[in-house]
């Protein structure tokens, strides 16, 4: 069977798209999936999106990640998923689609996509790392040379260790540049590798940075390996609402398989 396909980017972060609002994608079919995003039998990507009709929305989200696995939140692509909605002709320079974990609103201007996050109500602050969840589990820790560290070794350890074990989590590694801009490195779980970009992960980093106090700002500049995102919010009562992230989406092909 041909399978009609799209490929997006955001600041490196690449997925496979699918316009399923017809529902002929064999969604129970996590080999399928896997073999779509391999990057040597397959298309390539670090995970599969279907867009798909919404009763009451512009659309709906459904995110696997590269293993095959339906997943938690994926903010960059979520963000994607905007610009190919347009590309599609389904929206214009807006949006309001459901993810696994809700509602989302979003803009577009050219390929500058600005998505509205979920509400982080709570950020528990260890002596060695960050915990939070940003619509998926982010696990955030410094770390002074980010630049030689073996993401996906280190990265592995924690995701699989204690506390998170079998759930897992995604690990994010951090070095401070300015008051306001940090690089970050991240190793997600279900690609089971360190990404060029994470979008729930420079969130949760932002926010992080904020609630330690090791930046007063609320618009955070995250360099990550793929490119540059931004991510703004509001502290109400020591919890971050209005959260925003925003950054580059862009069509790289499309074709058959």
């Amino acid at each position: 069977m041909q399978q009609e396909f799209y490929k997006y980017q955001g600041t490196g972060n690449d997925f496979v798209m699918i316009d399923n609002r017809q529902q002929k994608f064999d969604k129970n079919n996590t080999k399928r999936v896997a073999f779509l995003c391999d990057r040597r039998f397959g298309i390539g990507a670090d995970g599969l999106i279907l867009l798909e009709n919404h009763d009451e929305y512009d659309f709906k989200m459904v995110y696997y990640n590269s293993d095959g696995n339906e997943s938690t939140m994926c903010g960059n692509g979520g963000r994607c998923l905007v610009a190919f909605a347009r590309d599609l002709g389904i929206i214009k320079n807006k949006a309001t689609f459901e993810a696994i974990d809700g509602l989302h609103h979003a803009y577009i201007d050219d390929d500058i996509v600005k998505l509205q996050m979920q509400d982080v109500d709570e950020v528990n602050k260890y002596d060695s790392h960050v915990f939070l969840d940003t619509g998926s589990p982010h696990h955030v820790q410094f770390e002074d040379h980010i630049d030689t560290f073996n993401i996906k070794e280190k990265g592995a350890k924690i995701r699989y260790g204690a506390p998170y074990n079998d759930v897992g989590t995604n690990v994010n590694f951090v070095k401070k540049i300015s008051d306001d801009t940090f690089l970050v490195r991240t190793y997600e779980r279900g690609v089971e590798d360190e990404t060029l970009s994470c979008g729930t992960g420079v969130t949760a980093v932002a926010i992080a940075m904020n609630a330690t106090k090791q930046t007063k700002d609320n618009t955070i500049t995250l360099k990550v390996q793929g490119g540059e995102l931004k991510v703004t919010f509001d502290v109400v009562n020591e919890a971050y609402k209005n959260v925003w992230l925003i950054g580059p989406a862009k069509l790289v092909f499309k074709g058959t398989v």
